[in-house]
């Protein structure tokens, strides 16, 4: 059977990573190591100036005091009896699409993987699910999520992924899914995502994040797929080049 790592960024108790490590026993022997506490937003950081420790909580169940960068690395390195056959990091409690996959580090612990070697998979639930017609309420429940990685992981083992790419899956958190379609990255904008305000001294402090989000349209983006009730699944490079620049700045700056 293949050996499959689940992680993720939103620690070890969430049950996000749970429900995707109960689906994906049944396509192979699953080993979950995951941060120790929530990493949500610290994309792809590596800790280099404390020590990192793991300890067993289960069977083949390991918690890191680190980011999810620095387990996918430990797991594989140290914890796993062989490198994985397949990377599943999720089941992240919220969307990674747009420009916040940058940021994600769910999507971070799959870039990682993809630099191992190791093909890899993150998976996100959209929670504040908000489709053509307006606001659809969530129904908080990671099960579709976690049967369409089953599914997906599936195809991954069996066919492979293209050299260094990853894939970043975002599933409407909705009762009834209208299928898959896939994406590419879209552009997310945050408006007011910086709050400056005062402490009980009067001392000015600032607070990122609560800022309201705008999607730029775009056709076949993973913001559009998920608005009309589809499962996103965008392929990421990680050859982060502009080609198409180089010959811009040979012909115009001379260079």
């Amino acid at each position: 059977m293949p050996t499959v790592l689940v992680t993720n960024d939103d620690g070890i108790s969430s049950p996000g990573i749970k429900a995707l490590s109960r689906a994906l026993k049944s396509i192979g022997d699953v080993y979950v190591v995951a941060p120790e506490t929530e990493q949500s937003a610290v994309a792809h950081a590596l800790t280099l100036h404390r020590p990192l420790r793991s300890e067993r909580t289960g069977s083949n169940t390991y918690y890191v005091n680190g980011t999810p960068t620095d387990c996918v690395i430990i797991a594989i390195n140290k914890i796993l009896p062989c490198q994985p056959d397949i990377i599943v990091s999720g089941i992240n409690n919220g969307a990674n699409m747009g420009d916040d996959i940058s940021y994600s580090g769910t999507v971070a612990a799959a870039i990682e993987g993809t630099l191992l070697g190791v093909p890899s998979i993150a998976v996100s639930l959209v929670k504040d699910y908000v489709a053509n017609g307006g606001p659809v309420k969530s129904i908080s429940k990671f099960k579709a999520a976690a049967d369409f990685a089953g599914e997906l992981a599936l195809k991954v083992l069996d066919k492979g992924l293209p050299d260094n790419t990853l894939l970043n899956v975002n599933v409407p958190n909705i009762a009834r899914i209208n299928g898959v379609k896939i994406t590419k990255q879209g552009k997310l904008f945050y408006d007011g995502s910086i709050q400056e305000l005062r402490d009980p001294r009067g001392n000015e402090y600032y607070w990122i994040g609560g800022g309201v989000p705008s999607w730029e349209p775009g056709e076949k983006t993973d913001f559009e797929a998920v608005k009309g009730g589809f499962i996103s699944v965008t392929p990421v490079h990680l050859d982060l080049t502009n080609h198409e620049a180089i010959k811009y700045l040979e012909e115009n700056w001379g260079m």
